[in-house]
């Protein structure tokens, strides 16, 4: 059920000059009806509004929409093909001119410049619309929103040029670049504290979607957990566990589609709607009627499979496909009842030999599983109640910023990077597990004299799993190349997270490796008569996947995205 509706209003920051001669003087007369900054800050629905606009924000699609698909194409979790647009991401042959580069900037600097007005405006309103508390809610809300768009750009772009006030002049526009250190002293630790310490544990049902305690305290702990400051970031994770306001859905897979939105393990999530909504055309961040709304989604379109309404311009990477295959399911856990395939693989991806229906159909009816594309991405997308994907690539399917497993597997690596921990760690990894129905780390040991399989090797290339003793050090990778990437794929985290480990080309070099190990025995692993071979299940061809990216990569080019070219030619600072 929607609850809250992202309205979008339009905000004056100056007035209109216009100039003539004096027999145009009637150009110069104020229209009484014009809302200017002088008469719109002057109630509680006009305070309101401005807040639903910050709000609005968040529904553009390089921030929580379909545009993402370029985001998710980066790392080890997903490939495309040669054709599709998400290749120059894929290939890291994008640049500071490249769509989502320039978008995304944008984009996130409206939702700043939103916040900025109601934070300003916010400190002088008339004592007689608000009382102190719900100004400081606003407040508080607007703060949270402004620091989830900076840690965004800190972390996309390696920085960002600092406004925490409405610039009036080019000059005040005109700033300087500021490193991920600098924006999070100026900006996100400050607006986060105050934000936690201003902004309710839960709201009413009408106000569901509202930015809480808990989404404050989850984001200040990953704003600190990739400053690399542990102990702080597992207090406030701690924090958020203790409180028992959030629990792991039974169902994994209630995270990823309309139904029971706004559930026990949503800790920020962005409302979308199936409904498009009206808007001025040409617009290019609001809604718009000649493309998809506000309150819609363009990312089940992007990730839907090609033959169902959708593009599937991002597919499950082999090493993606393969992992969640071998992810052993657990036959003692009462979530499964005689299923092969895990909940998280059922939920996360379609592959040739699914279990169940997808879009509506047996798995051996689907068309597709052809030219080297051995699953499809199910994330997202309408694959479990509609024969295929929406008209004018809408979708009401909510995105989730932070969930409650993320934060669980947050807290893991915090308490094995701050004291060694790993004991607690594989504690909290295996909540996440178990909900998953698969065999838990502590289940693997106590079978194996205390080791567990490193799950990201493939079997297929390497024969079988290596088995490692439990320490700091292989609960860590676990974390890093198998729990964090099956958990939490396609869901905007992964390049992030192997940019602030620094492993990007580790991962890449040995995903190399496997491709080309593939394609040096493609007679064994593609066998198109027999439908192809476990566990992929390849026919064709082997997809190149990370050819270019392994060779092309250079993390002083490549683990942040450029500066826009029209920021650089506009901003006399840069």
């Amino acid at each position: 059920m929607k609850i809250i509706k992202y309205k979008i209003y339009i905000i004056l920051i100056g007035t209109l000059l216009l100039f003539g001669c004096n027999e145009d003087s009637f150009l110069e007369e104020i229209n009484p009806n014009a809302i200017t900054p002088d008469t719109f800050w002057e109630s509680e629905q006009q305070y309101t509004s401005a807040l639903s606009s910050v709000y609005g924000a968040l529904q553009f699609q390089d921030i929580s929409g379909g545009e993402l698909q370029y985001e998710m194409i980066l790392g080890d979790i997903a490939g495309t093909e040669s054709w599709y647009r998400p290749a120059a991401f894929r290939n890291l042959t994008y640049n500071d001119g490249t769509y989502h580069v320039t978008d995304k900037w944008d984009q996130l600097y409206v939702g700043i410049f939103r916040a900025n007005q109601v934070i300003q405006n916010i400190q002088t309103a008339d004592s007689a619309i608000f009382s102190e508390d719900a100004k400081l809610q606003i407040e508080a809300q607007a703060k949270f929103l402004r620091a989830f768009f900076y840690f965004q750009l800190a972390h996309n772009y390696g920085g960002a040029v600092i406004h925490t006030s409405v610039a009036e002049t080019k000059e005040e526009l005109s700033k300087p670049f500021s490193s991920i250190a600098e924006v999070n002293s100026a900006v996100i630790f400050p607006d986060l504290i105050f934000a936690k310490d201003n902004l309710p544990q839960t709201w009413d049902a009408k106000n569901i979607g509202r930015a809480t305690w808990g989404a404050a305290k989850s984001l200040l702990g990953k704003a600190y957990l990739f400053d690399k400051d542990f102990s702080k970031a597992a207090s406030e994770f701690n924090d958020v566990i203790q409180s028992n306001v959030y629990s792991l859905t039974a169902n994994i897979s209630d995270n990823f589609q309309h139904e029971n939105e706004f559930n026990s393990e949503s800790i920020f999530e962005v409302n979308y709607s199936f409904d498009l909504s009206p808007g001025v055309p040409g617009a290019v961040v609001d809604d718009n009627s000649n493309e998809t709304g506000a309150e819609s989604t363009t990312m089940a379109t992007a990730v839907g499979q090609l033959n169902y309404g959708g593009f599937n311009t991002i597919l499950p990477s082999y090493n993606l496909h393969e992992m969640l295959v071998n992810d052993q399911v657990d036959p003692s856990n009462a979530i499964n009842d005689g299923n092969s395939e895990s909940k998280r693989m059922t939920a996360t991806i379609a592959t040739r030999n699914g279990e169940g229906l997808y879009y509506q159909q047996e798995y051996s009816a689907i068309r597709g599983f052809a030219f080297g594309q051995s699953a499809y991405v199910k994330k997202h997308s309408n694959w479990y109640h509609l024969e295929s994907e929406p008209a004018q690539s809408r979708s009401g399917i909510n995105f989730r910023h932070i969930r409650y497993a993320d934060v669980l597997l947050m807290y893991a690596e915090a308490v094995i990077e701050a004291n060694n921990d790993y004991e607690t760690a594989i504690d909290y990894i295996d909540m996440v597990r178990s909900r998953a129905g698969v065999v838990t780390l502590r289940q693997y040991m106590a079978d194996n004299a205390g080791m567990f399989p490193q799950l990201h090797v493939s079997k297929q290339v390497h024969g079988d799993f290596p088995m490692v003793a439990a320490s700091s050090e292989t609960v860590m990778k676990h974390l890093q190349r198998v729990e964090r990437p099956i958990e939490l794929c396609f869901e905007g985290h992964r390049w992030k997270d192997l940019v602030r480990w620094g492993i990007v080309q580790e991962v890449f070099d040995d995903l190399r490796a496997d491709e080309i190990w593939r394609e040096a025995n493609k007679e064994s692993v593609l066998k198109v008569s027999d439908g192809g071979v476990a566990p992929l299940y390849i026919i064709e061809r082997i997809r190149p996947d990370f050819v270019l990216a392994a060779a092309n990569y250079n993390p002083a080019k490549h683990n942040y995205f450029p500066i826009p070219t029209q920021e650089v030619q506009t901003n006399d600072n840069l």
